[in-house]
Order: structure tokens, then sequence, then C-alpha cells
């Protein structure tokens, strides 16, 4: 190495003389003034899809279509009718619709704002049905139902003429009451055991169930009601009954829920089926552990839609259970009548007392639905691996028990050994 060198590399390792000098000072930051101005914040970013330019099209869509069909029901054309209105203006609406949306859009965005269009339009018209059904049933039943008799009497002091203050439908709601719950412990077990052999059991046997459950699903009421007359009451020589009447609606409930449940069991993931096998579970306990619980939600469904196929059946109960005016809480013998029965009995008299019976009988069975159903969903309605507070409760005290049941074996196993409790186990 060479004296400069070394000179070099002695000046550079050498320790500063003073401290070092302070770095410059360094300018604020300061952030972009933005086009809109310096006080307005970032600004949100729209995740929505429905933009200003479509809602200004379904309203210049709408306001042309209603224009230019009154102009052709007033002006242009004889036509008339508050229905075919309706028709006329909603097919303008989409043809206008589809002209203002290709001005902007092109060919497969078209059909796609026109397939929602048609889907929104079908589920407007199917709630505004609904309502109307609702409404109008509750509006025509008003009077009957402020009066308390006709929750708590019969007909069988009241006839047509009489006035509402006189006679009820309490023997129609005992019935209704008597045939449904009848019938529901008839087809729930009945109908998921068949759900559950139909999913976990496959075959070619089970195939033909299948088949059969799918025919039977779209079987006419009146033909169950034939077989259930033909077979209880002419072959067997019952009575007319409220039993017989649940046997029919039992027929009619029976392939909804058989269905409906083979669906929801079949969509239970398989993982846990095979969780539950490789623990050494059998085939039955993974069933009835694992699977039903997991799908209990859907099989409460599949029970609402069974319960909601058979509440309103009118001709399968009147050929199982005939007519009465009287209050019979006996579904083993003698005729029982029922809310739909006696709506249709009510509605077809020229008396407008009755008819106004007959909407009041249509609300309170409107209403008994709707409680059923929630309380079906209070029962159900929890999802899987969610327990009540019942069962939280139960299953907190089976843990104490299991607790001091270990406690009392652990001292008894270490007195038959002689040893204390502090002292580990000798094996």
């Amino acid at each position: 190495m060479t004296p400069r060198i070394a000179a070099y590399v002695e000046e550079v390792a050498a320790p500063p003389a003073g401290p070092e000098p302070a770095p410059p000072p360094q300018p604020p930051t300061t952030l972009p003034v933005r086009p809109d101005g310096p006080s307005v914040g970032e600004r949100r970013r729209t995740v929505s899809t429905v933009r200003r330019t479509d809602v200004f099209a379904v309203l210049g869509a709408a306001v042309a279509a209603v224009g230019l069909t009154a102009l052709l029901f007033t002006q242009l054309a004889p036509f008339d009718g508050a229905l075919g209105f309706l028709v006329v203006a909603y097919l303008l609406f989409l043809g206008f619709y589809l002209v203002l949306v290709s001005l902007d859009e092109s060919g497969p965005v078209v059909r796609d704002r026109l397939a929602g269009v048609l889907v929104h339009s079908l589920a407007v018209t199917m709630l505004v049905a609904l309502v109307v059904v609702v409404v109008f049933t509750l509006y025509r039943g008003r009077e009957p139902l402020a009066y308390l008799n006709f929750y708590t009497e019969d007909m069988r002091s009241a006839g047509p003429l009489d006035p509402l203050s006189a006679g009820g439908i309490r023997h129609a709601i005992i019935g209704t009451l008597e045939q449904i719950a009848i019938a529901l412990a008839i087809t729930i077990p009945l109908g998921l055991l068949c759900a559950v052999f139909l999913s976990e059991l496959p075959g070619a046997f089970s195939r033909f169930v299948r088949i059969v459950v799918e025919a039977m699903t779209a079987l006419p009421s009146i033909v169950a009601g034939l077989f259930i007359y033909a077979t209880v009451i002419l072959a067997l020589g019952r009575q007319k009954s409220g039993v017989a009447a649940a046997l029919a609606l039992s027929v009619m409930m029976l392939p909804i829920i058989i269905r409906a449940a083979d669906v929801v069991l079949r969509l239970v993931p398989g993982t846990l089926r095979e969780a539950s096998l490789a623990l050494g579970a059998s085939q039955w306990r993974t069933i009835w552990h694992i699977v039903l619980p997991t799908a209990r939600s859907g099989a409460m469904t599949a029970i609402i839609l069974g319960t909601a196929r058979g509440i309103g059946e009118t001709s399968p109960v009147l050929l199982t259970a005939g007519f009465t005016q009287f209050t019979n809480v006996n579904p083993l013998q003698a005729n029982q009548v029922s809310l739909p029965l006696f709506v249709f009995d009510a509605i077809r008299r020229p008396d407008a007392l009755m008819i106004a019976r007959g909407f009041g009988a249509a609300a309170v069975l409107m209403a008994l639905v709707l409680l059923l159903f929630v309380l079906a969903r209070l029962l159900g309605g929890r999802a899987p691996g969610q327990l009540s507070r019942g069962q939280r409760r139960r299953r907190a005290l089976a843990s104490r028990r299991d607790a001091l049941r270990f406690a009392r074996r652990q001292r008894a196993r270490l007195a038959a050994t002689g040893s204390s409790p502090d002292q580990p186990n000798q094996r």
C-alpha cells in the first residue's frame, strides 16, 4: 500500500472531529388540491349497479307508455277496460324502455336490462296480488271480526238472517286445529323418514319411491278425499269424522313434505357425514346427530309447505268429515267442519250476513296460518349448531353432572390405591 493510499484510508476511518451538521429542513408535505376545491374530502366510491340514466330510462318509458296508452284508449282506438289499459301500457313500456336503453348500451346489455325489467315486474305483480287478496279479505270480513261471539260461539242458534251478534266459527276453528294436528302427527315422522331413506340410502327402490312421490305432488285433492272415503268410510265401515278428514289431508301433505325434505337433506355437505363416520359413528347415529340437526331449518320449511297445502283444502274435508253447525271436539266420531269448508258454505249463500261471516272466517284462517308459520320458524329457524336457552341450560347441567361423576370416580380410585390426591398417579 502506498503512503498516499494509507493516508486516505486513515482519513476515511477516523471519527469526525466535531458533531455532524444537521440536515437541511424539509418543506412540509402538502396534499394536491382537487379541482373541486380544497375543502372537499375524499369521495366514497359508489358500488351500486343502478345508475342515474337507468332511473331516467324507466321513468321516461313509464310516462311515455301511460301517455300513449291514454291517447289510444280515449282518442284513437275503441278500447276500454282497466285490464286492457294495463296490458297495453306495459307492452308499450317495454318497447320504449328498449329504445331508450339501446341509445347508450350494446345488444347484450339491452337484453340483460329487458330480462331484469321482466323479473322485477313479475315480482311486483305477485306482491300486489298478495296484498290485494289479504286487504280485500280483511276489508270484506271486517264487520264480523269486531264481535267477540264470532270466535266463541258456533252456528247452532244462528240462522242466515240473524245479525252478526249471534253465532260464530268456534266449531270451524276447533275442527281445523284438530284435523291439521292429527295430519301433522302422521305426516311429519313418515315424511322425514321417507326423505332420509331417499337421500341416505340410494338405490333402485329409492328411485322408484322418488318417482311415486313426485307424481303424488300433483294429486288432485278430490282424489285424496275419494280415496279415504272409499277405503276408510265405505270399506272399513267407519263414519265421517275429523280423523277421516285428517287422513285425507295427510295424503295431500305427505308428498310435499317428502319432496322438500329430500332436497334439503341432499344439500347437507358430504364432508360432515364423512367426518362422523371417520370418528366411528354408525350411519344412523350420523343421520340423527349430524344430518337432521344440520337440515333442521330446511325441514321446518318442508313442514310449513305441507301445512299450507293441507290447511286450505275443502273437498277432502267435505267428503270425509261432512258438515255440521255444532261444535264437535271429538275427532273420532260424528261430523266436523273446518274453516275452509265453512268459508265455502258461507260464501255460496245469497245472504249478505253469511257472506260477511265467510270472509271473516277466511281472515281468521289467514291469521291462523300466519301464527302456525311463526311458531314453526321459532322452533326450527335457528342455524345449525345454535342452541336455545333451555338447551344451553341442559348442556351446562349435564357438564356439571359429568364433572361431579369424574370427581367421585377419582376419589374412589385414590381411596382404593391408598394415595393422596396431591400425589401423581403411579402406574
